[in-house]
């Protein structure tokens, strides 16, 4: 880790200046704070606000700025007047990543920064990430420093835990868009839905949930491990979930599993 550190804080401080994509998540939390160790003042932290990302996250990634000790900005997206973006089809990480990452380029370009950098790293190879193009393309002006320096996952949470950052043992949560089947459109009506929804459960059950938007269908989605916890309250979840217009409520007996929507594709 020492190695893979000091390449990373030397690949950081060849940009001169850098804004960093911040979500709230350990991968963007960390590359702001080692931001800071290279740059210091160099460097600032800039998160995209729209109805995709929800209220916990976007306060998580205040809490974050501050205790990577970075200045942050808060900018709007407007994720939903895409139309590209809000049609949902498998193509709408790309769509959504290009459109934010153009708006951060454009941003630092008219503040005087040289670079954007995105907190993707090697891990993010394994799963279906259209997103991933769009960095490909605003290349070099985007850059993904953990995956140039070699870091996984695995990596990025040592180092959080080593630098005592509040978000070490977070776990992985996707955009609210990632809930919603492919081909059905993303509305900020529908988005709340979710949110909402995974609060109920939340409340109900310990470790990763999702709840999947299927329509008029809800599937809920948590660890093996709290299938029965769920059960126990299925009567009551299910209530609470049809009050905020879902007509029917699944439990998915496989479990939670990162990017479950990918394999209808």
């Amino acid at each position: 880790m020492e190695e893979k550190l000091r390449a990373l804080l030397d690949r950081l401080k060849t940009c001169g200046s850098l804004v960093v994509a911040l979500s709230g998540g350990v991968d963007s939390s960390t590359l702001a704070k080692a931001a800071v160790l290279a740059l210091g003042e160099k460097t600032v932290a800039i998160t995209a606000r729209s109805e995709l990302l929800s209220y916990d996250e976007l306060t998580d990634a205040k809490a974050m700025a501050r205790a990577a000790g970075i200045r942050h900005i808060i900018l709007d997206a407007h994720d939903l007047d895409n139309p590209d973006i809000v049609k949902n089809d498998k193509e709408r990480c790309y769509y959504c990543k290009r459109s934010r990452f153009e708006k951060l380029c454009a941003w630092a370009k008219e503040n005087g920064f040289a670079y954007v950098a995105d907190g993707g790293n090697l891990d993010d190879k394994g799963d279906y990430r259209p997103g991933m193009r769009a960095i490909e393309e605003l290349a070099p002006m985007v850059i993904s420093p953990f995956m140039e320096c070699g870091w996984t996952k695995a990596d990025i949470r040592a180092q959080a835990r080593a630098w005592g950052l509040p978000v070490a043992e977070k776990p992985s949560a996707a955009c609210l868009a990632s809930r919603v089947v492919y081909g059905l459109p993303l509305t900020a009506a529908r988005l709340s839905q979710v949110e909402a929804a995974e609060k109920i459960v939340h409340a109900c059950a310990e470790g990763q949930i999702r709840v999947r938007h299927h329509g008029n269908l809800a599937r809920i989605e948590v660890e093996p491990a709290a299938l029965p916890e769920i059960m126990a309250r299925r009567e009551e979840i299910a209530d609470a979930l049809k009050n905020l217009g879902f007509t029917y409520t699944s439990l998915d007996l496989v479990g939670y599993r990162t990017g479950s929507t990918n394999e209808a594709l």
